[in-house]
C-alpha cells in the first residue's frame, strides 16, 4: 500500500505547507520542526472533532512523542497529514500521525504521541471528560 492510500485510514487529514522558516542550513525541514507539525495536527483534531476553539479549552498535555523520519522535506512542498486517536485510557490517550508529501506521495514521517488530561488550575493530571471520550470514540471508531 502506498503512503497516500494509507492516509485513507485516517478520518482527519489536512494540508500543511512547508514554510521557509522550517528549513535548516542543510535546506531541508529540521527534525525539531516536526514537533510543531504534530502539534498543528493535534490542534486540528481538537478543533474539528471536539469543536474546541480556544487553547484554554484543550486541557491536555504531551507526555510522550515518537517520530520515525522516513524522507526529507523541503521548502515549498506541501504535507498531507493524517491524525487519529488509537487508544483511550482513563486520563490519557494515544494519537497516531502520518505525514506524506502531497505532490509525490512519499512518506515523510510517522509518529505517535501520548496525551494526558490536565487541569491547569490545579496543576495536575485529570481524568478525560466523558464528552471528550464519546466524541473521540464516535469519530475514530474506537471500541
Amino acid at each position: 500500500m502506498d503512503a497516500v492510500a494509507e492516509l485513507a485510514e485516517y478520518r482527519l487529514t489536512f494540508t500543511l505547507p512547508v514554510r521557509f522558516r522550517d528549513a535548516d542550513a542543510m535546506g531541508h525541514v529540521n527534525n525539531a520542526v516536526y514537533l510543531t507539525y504534530l502539534e498543528q495536527a493535534r490542534v486540528e483534531y481538537l478543533r474539528r472533532v471536539l469543536n474546541l476553539s480556544k487553547p484554554s479549552d484543550y486541557a491536555v498535555v504531551v507526555a510522550r512523542v515518537e517520530i520515525d523520519y522516513k524522507s526529507p522535506t523541503f521548502i515549498d512542498e506541501e504535507l498531507l497529514i493524517g491524525t487519529r486517536v488509537t487508544k483511550l485510557g482513563g486520563a490519557s490517550f494515544e494519537m497516531d500521525y502520518r505525514l506524506v508529501e502531497k505532490k509525490t506521495g512519499r512518506l515523510v514521517a510517522q509518529a505517535k504521541s501520548v496525551m494526558v488530561g490536565y487541569d491547569y488550575k490545579l496543576n495536575k493530571v485529570k481524568k478525560l471528560d466523558e464528552i471528550f471520550v464519546e466524541k473521540v470514540r464516535q469519530f475514530d471508531g474506537i471500541a
